[in-house]
């Protein structure tokens, strides 16, 4: 019998079949129970932008760890690590002078905007401004404000309302966002959540001139623009940090985590614009909100680690050539029958669509057993995200393993 409970799983199968337990990795690979070796074609769960393996990152976190593992961040508690990495990233802000509130993961991330959206507009006196929107095909983690947030309806069946006050539009028509303001009015609105690219629901990439679009419209009728950076930050949008920065799009408030700490320790952050953040520091407002593990000094040796080998190994350069490399060599497999479309040339991320859903979950098998480690996201759109150090040959090494999976 099986103990462990998976997420996203049918459990039904996976006592069946068994776990497929990935033992140990090293720069793009992974290796499992019997060191059977595969290629990290999604970098985790979208997280190892600088490999598997980083000697480096552990022995950062040992080090503090021996010094103090955490405390606290609350009330006036702080820990020289993580007043270091928040400095640090307000550097790379694409707001200059944004602050930086810590949480334990992108879910929290993402329901920390939720509430610090709502919450400014009441510190201005607007407290009808309640509602927030998503998108179709978005994903914004499985917490609560998440989940209703996002535009997958299966991840919401069973469960009852989560929240009133949210609202779905289309993933791709700015007017769709239009028709929403002039249906209930932007007085009632708090906050539009955008993903750059849509990650989880399918890897869709922006139609042209769609965010910058989205960005005007928010401004125009005061509503927060708030940028789920939870995938593409920290370098997967290709040459930049973040792709708020690469498309200037100035949020409002900007969700991350993965690539912060490239998932070898759990942490997050929202970057919040100064203007966003100056009633809460004017004094006398106290906002009640925060994670014991909000900060962790562990977590925060971890993310400044990580952050120097991007920076010496050029690894921000070295996504931007996968988006081109991803794009060239994924191109052929859009002529085999099965595959709808490949979804490629915007970051490093990329999708193989099938064309049947259904045969998502076996591919992942499959490609197993030609030395491939993918997921199925969305419908049947094969994920491939890889750490920043996947070379161009073994780009075709993946390349090929996706051909012979599909025969």
């Amino acid at each position: 019998m099986n103990s462990l409970w998976h997420g996203f799983a049918d459990m039904g199968a996976v006592e069946r079949d068994g776990a497929f337990v990935v033992a140990r990795g090293e720069g793009a690979y992974i290796y499992d129970a019997d060191d059977n070796r595969y290629l990290d074609a999604t970098a985790g769960l979208w997280f190892t932008n600088v490999g598997h393996g980083r000697g480096e990152i552990a022995d950062a976190v040992a080090a503090q760890l021996r010094q103090i593992a955490h405390y606290s961040n609350f009330g006036d508690f702080a820990e020289p690590a993580t007043q270091q990495l928040a400095e640090r990233l307000s550097a790379l802000a694409p707001v200059p002078g944004s602050k930086i509130f810590f949480t334990s993961g992108g879910s929290d991330s993402v329901d920390t905007a939720a509430k610090l959206a709502r919450r400014y507009w009441h510190e201005l006196g607007k407290p009808d401004k309640t509602i927030v929107v998503g998108r179709q095909k978005a994903y914004h983690g499985m917490h609560v404000a998440g989940t209703a947030l996002a535009g997958i309806p299966v991840n919401r069946e069973g469960y009852g309302e989560f929240m009133a006050d949210a609202r779905t539009i289309e993933w791709d028509d700015p007017k769709s966002l239009l028709a929403l303001i002039e249906e209930i009015g932007a007085d009632r609105i708090a906050a539009f959540f955008c993903e750059p690219i849509i990650g989880a629901g399918g890897i869709y990439l922006p139609p042209d001139g769609y965010l910058a679009e989205v960005r005007r419209i928010c401004r125009e009728h005061d509503i927060l623009f708030v940028v789920d950076e939870v995938v593409t930050g920290f370098g997967r949008i290709g040459g930049s940090w973040f792709a708020s920065s690469r498309f200037d799009l100035q949020p409002d408030l900007m969700t991350t985590a993965k690539g912060l700490t490239s998932g070898y320790v759990p942490m997050g952050a929202v970057f919040i614009a100064p203007h966003i953040a100056e009633p809460f520091f004017a004094g006398g407002v106290w906002w009640r909100h925060g994670y014991t593990y909000g900060g962790h000094a562990g977590a925060a040796a971890a993310a400044l680690a990580n952050l120097d080998i991007v920076e010496r190994e050029n690894l921000l350069d070295e996504s931007a050539r996968l988006e081109a490399t991803l794009h060239e060599k994924l191109a052929p497999l859009a002529e085999h029958p099965r595959v709808a479309e490949v979804r490629s040339g915007l970051g490093a991320v990329a999708a193989v669509q099938l064309v049947d859903p259904a045969e998502g979950l076996p591919m992942v098998k499959t490609l197993r057993a030609h030395g491939v480690s993918s997921r199925a996201a969305g419908q049947g759109a094969m994920q491939i995200s890889p750490s920043f150090v996947m070379t161009d040959e073994q780009v075709d090494e993946m390349v090929e393993g996706f051909t012979r999976a599909l025969g």
